[in-house]
């Protein structure tokens, strides 16, 4: 008899498909999958949200998670981009932010809202270095190599770092 797949199942193996920008974490663990449903036949219909609706990523992460889904056996497989509700960094668990940390790149902050008419998301306080951990960073730039990261430097260690930006 042959086990049903579950979405647990498909959640695991998209768990293997590594974001190109930032290849320490998964799709998963990046909050861009939001869900996964099996129809009677095995097909498999992921939803997914962008971090940011320009991301250049994006076209990669489909094509690479409907190739892991394909590889494991899916007869066929569709991958749906919705963009409401919005991606936010509080979809990244907090072992998902250790990863980036040890990687290098400084985990989103805490992020407040703001009583504006559109809601603005900033981070509060300057993150600390990946590096030697120093709270005594400066920013560079609010842009890094891709828009959903800044650049910043340690006073401690010299070392420049890119922060996730708190979205």
């Amino acid at each position: 008899m042959v086990k049903a797949l579950t979405r647990e199942q498909v959640f695991a193996w998209l768990d293997e498909v590594k974001d190109p920008e930032v290849p320490v974490l998964s799709v998963v663990e990046l909050g861009v999958v939001r869900d996964a449903i099996i129809s009677d036949d095995g097909g498999i219909a992921v939803t997914i949200t962008p971090t940011y609706s320009g991301c250049p990523a994006m076209r990669v992460i489909e094509e690479s998670i409907r190739d892991a889904l394909l590889l494991h056996g899916a007869p066929r497989v569709t991958v749906t981009t919705v963009f409401t509700p919005a991606w936010t960094t509080d979809w990244i668990p907090d072992a998902a932010k250790a990863k980036l940390e040890a990687y290098g790149i400084a985990p989103p902050g805490r992020a407040q809202v703001d009583d504006e008419l559109v809601p603005l998301r900033r981070s509060v306080g300057g993150p600390r270095c990946p590096f030697c951990t120093s709270a005594r960073t400066t920013l560079r730039s609010e842009c890094g190599s891709t828009a959903c990261k800044a650049l910043w430097v340690c006073e401690e260690c010299t070392q420049p770092f890119e922060q996730f930006k708190a979205i």
